[in-house]
Formats: C-alpha cells, structure tokens, sequence
C-alpha cells in the first residue's frame, strides 16, 4: 500500500475540507495519530516523512488570501498548544516505530523538516497562513522541540557541543516520567535513555578490561568518563567497599531493623545510616547537622505513625530532594555545600545508598539530576566543573553497581607495610564482567 493509494475522503487525515473543521479538535487529532500508526507500518521512511511534510509543513507558502493551510484549520481557533501536542505525538509515533526497526538515521530528516524555507514569513503571506507560520516558529524554540532534538544526537558524538550533550540519558528519563508528554514520548525516552546508560556501563566495563593488559590497545575502548585516568583509581576505591560491610549488606541490615518502626525513629535512624562509614570531616559533620534538622521537621504530623511503603518512599524521595533539588529547578543548599567542600564522592554515596533501600527512587533521582543539569547547563563547562564531576562519579558509581554488570578487585602484589596504614591501590587490578540479561 502506497501513499497515494489512500482514500481521499473526509476521515482522510492529509485532506480536511470545511466540513472536516466542524470535527471537534480530539476526533481530528485522533484520527492523525491513527493514520500515522497505519503508515509507519506499512510505508519505507522517505514516504512517511513525505506524509508528515505535507501535512504539517507544505502548503504554508500560499499566496492566496482565501487559503486555509490543511490541518491548520482545526487549530485556528487559538489553539496553538493543541497543534504543538499534535506535532509531537506524531513525531514520537514515527520515532518509536524507527527506533524499533533501526531506522535512526531517518530521526534526524524529520526532525530537521522544520528547518525549512517554506516557513518563513513572507509580506505577501496571507494573515492566516503568517499565523501557521508563526506557530511553528514558537514550536521550533519551544522545549517540546529541544526534547525532541535529543533523539537526534548519536551517543558517539554526545561528547561535543555542550557539556550537557554527555548527560542526555537523565534528560531523557525527565521526560518519560513527565505525564504531561504523550505515552509514545515516554515511552521513546524511556528506551532511549536505557541505551545510551547500558552504552556507558558496557563502554566502561571494557575500558576497565583493557586499560590494565599491556597488549590490549586502549584506543579501541576509549574510556567514557571525562576523569581520565582519575576514573580507574575512583573505580577500584569503589569496588573495594565489599565483604561484610558492603554497601548492599549495610543496606539489607537497615530495611529488616527499621521494619514496624515509628516515622519519626526511622527518620533518625536513616540519617544514622546514611552517614555510617562516610569519613566524617569537620565540614561534613556541618553538613550532617543541617540534614538531620532538616529531615527531622518534615512530615512531623506523621511522626508516630508506623512506616508504611508509600511512607518509605516518600521518605527516601525527600533526602534525595534535599541533597539534590527541592524545587525541581535550582539547587538545594546541601547539594552547593557538598560540591563547593569538596564532598562529590560523599553525596553519591549518600545517593547510591538510599537506592541500595529503595530502588522505587531511581527515577526521581535521575529526574532531580536532570532538573540540576537544565539549571547548570546556561553556564560554561569552566563554570561547572563541580557538576560536572559529580555526574561523571555518580555515573560510574551507578555503574559499578548495576545489576548486570559485576566489578571485581584482586591483589597482584603484596604491600608494603607503611606508618601512614594508606591503601595502595596501584597494587590491585579491577576485573569487570557483563552478566547474562536472562530475562531478554
């Protein structure tokens, strides 16, 4: 079936007559979404853009005053917000489906089919058709189409342009959980950003691999963290927290102790928690304070009431609000104080162990980083050194422990024994191995 083999009748979604503008704006909509789920089907990828370009875009360089561009006439009735849902519902139809069927390469021709001549204003543009052109101008320096250009952006090249190009996968999860997106947006972003983290955790796996075997090009598995050679070191720091006091069985003690607890003991036994085994400086004993005041005064109504699920959850959600953001768009107090003492390490170990008890706090932690990233990324990467290298940690902490990825630290030499009792790490390797994703 072709594209010009559909029937041109009314419910034909390409042709609207003015009969079709008496449809109420959701029937028409819905009846565009369902063509575009028929054709992306069914169609090569040169044919469906062909489709959306005219319905979306040609036609906008009339010249005559009496012309009502295509669609557009379900819209004029001041609903330019409603054009813009429909556009991007659309997009992410196509999108999922090229996704699927490895067709990327043509997400970056419909995204740029709003680059286009044709929408530019002319003097001789009719007043309504200026209106069209308009509209899609504002789309096109909307955030609905900034969110859809981060499907266009190859994990390879993610490390030029802007700095926060290389933390797409957090920009992404921020979308598929903002319910106001439609579904196949959601869902687009969902899958898109578990690509480009099971990219970083695979990419670092083998960096780790062959960055320590004297035969073994380094070149060929480039090394995805910006820390240089500093990511190798933090990697076994990390790894060697394991045995009886790893962080996953300090975890496992914590959630069996604090069962049947009140509100308010957990809150005081969660802070115990959080800072168990954190090194704690004199600045950091500061910061211990102002967390626990401000742990302790939230929810104080609920205080004897037992801890519940949702009440867990809610919990762990509001100290990663407190360590991160607490408005979704500057960040909090504890979170500058970490990063400006130095503390980066500290607060993603903070972080990593409220997952470690609650995996349900993934997303919203995730979403907080990308709030903190839309708020550092107007500055310079010079600028934003601490952001940045508290990212490239939590990256490769979350990395390490993810759970089809297993990191392994071994002794090749024996050390010398020393006054100052410091861990010579350079006498270790680290081994990495990818499990088997049996579930696929």
């Amino acid at each position: 079936m072709t594209a010009n083999s559909l029937p041109m009748s009314q419910e034909d979604p390409r042709y609207f007559t003015s009969n079709s503008r008496q449809l109420n704006v959701r029937a028409a909509q819905e009846e565009v979404y369902s063509f575009f789920v028929e054709i992306v089907k069914k169609l090569p990828p040169e044919d469906v853009l062909q489709e959306f370009k005219g319905l979306f875009i040609d036609g906008l360089d009339s010249q005559d005053s009496d012309y009502i561009p295509g669609i557009y006439s379900i819209f004029l009735d001041d609903n330019e917000q409603e054009l813009f849902n429909t556009i991007k519902r659309c997009c992410y139809i196509i999108i999922n489906n090229w996704k699927t069927n490895r067709k990327d390469k043509y997400i970056q021709e419909l995204v740029n089919l709003f680059v286009n001549e044709n929408l530019k204003i002319k003097t001789n543009n009719p007043p309504v058709v200026k209106t069209c052109k308009i509209w899609l101008e504002n789309f096109v320096n909307s955030k609905d189409y900034n969110d859809l250009k981060l499907f266009t952006t190859r994990y390879e090249e993610s490390s030029k342009g802007h700095w926060a190009n290389r933390y797409t996968s957090y920009l992404l999860i921020d979308q598929s959980v903002n319910e106001k997106n439609p579904r196949e947006q959601q869902e687009a972003a969902r899958r898109l950003s578990k690509e480009i983290k099971d990219k970083f955790k695979f990419e670092l796996a083998m960096y780790v691999a062959r960055s320590q075997s004297a035969v073994s090009s380094t070149t060929r598995y480039k090394n995805p963290s910006v820390l240089g050679d500093q990511a190798l070191r933090l990697i076994k720091a990390i790894v060697l927290k394991r045995g009886a006091f790893s962080h996953e069985n300090i975890a496992h003690i914590f959630i069996k102790q604090t069962q049947n607890q009140t509100l308010e003991e957990f809150k005081i036994n969660l802070e115990k928690y959080l800072f168990f085994s954190v090194v704690i400086q004199e600045s950091v004993e500061i910061l211990r304070q102002q967390f626990s005041e401000s742990l302790s005064l939230w929810k104080t109504d609920y205080n004897q009431q037992n801890i519940t699920k949702e009440l867990f959850l809610r919990t762990c959600n509001r100290v990663i609000d407190c360590l991160t953001t607490e408005n979704g768009k500057e960040p909090s107090s504890l979170f500058i104080l970490l990063l400006n003492q130095g503390h980066a390490l500290t607060l993603v170990i903070i972080l990593l162990k409220i997952i470690l008890i609650c995996k349900n706090c993934r997303r919203h932690l995730e979403t907080r980083i990308a709030h903190l990233i839309r708020f550092y990324e107007k500055y310079s990467e010079e600028e934003c050194k601490g952001i940045i290298n508290f990212i490239e940690i939590f990256n490769i902490t979350f990395a390490i422990y993810a759970e089809n990825v297993e990191y392994n630290l071994i002794k090749m030499e024996e050390e010398e024994q020393s006054s100052n009792q410091q861990l010579n790490l350079d006498g270790y390797r680290v081994f990495s191995q990818m499990k088997v994703d049996r579930q696929k």
